[in-house]
Parts: structure tokens; sequence; C-alpha cells
């Protein structure tokens, strides 16, 4: 993918928060400022693409509708560790 350079603006606090935070994750604000617009499409449904073994894979499991996740996973937890 081809970068295009962009210049924001931010007070010193924020830059700074933006930095540490890049550091600490061992990137680059660049990769993180892309990241963060990648989730926030993704959260409204838009951005990145679904890939095709995901694809596939969609509707292979038909899962109880009167459990939520959180009971599923115990379910399987204590299926593997015998409870």
């Amino acid at each position: 993918m081809s970068m295009t350079k962009l210049t924001l603006s931010a007070d010193r606090e924020t830059i700074a928060h933006a930095k540490r935070l890049a550091a600490e994750s061992g990137t680059s604000l660049s990769a993180m400022f892309g990241r963060m617009i990648d989730a926030m499409l993704r959260a409204r449904g838009e951005g990145a693409q679904v890939g095709p073994l995901t694809e596939r894979a969609t509707g292979i499991v038909a899962l109880p509708a009167d459990k939520s996740d959180q009971e599923l996973l115990q379910d399987a937890l204590d299926d593997r560790h015998g409870a």
C-alpha cells in the first residue's frame, strides 16, 4: 500500500500521550493512527473486508440462541478441563 504523508495538529499533552502509547506498543504513530482508523471503520461496519477463509467458515457452526457468549465459553472450558 502506498503511503501518503499527513500532518496533524494537537496540543503538546496529546502528542506526548500518543508518542508514549506508540512506544509502549512498539509501533509508530503512523501505524497506530492507521489501526485506530481501521478499528473505527470496523465498529461502524465499514473498513477491512472479510478474507476468503473467514467468509467460507461463516455459518459453519450454529450456536444456541439461549446461551450467552460467556456461558458458551464456560461450557467449553468445563468440557476441556472437566468440571
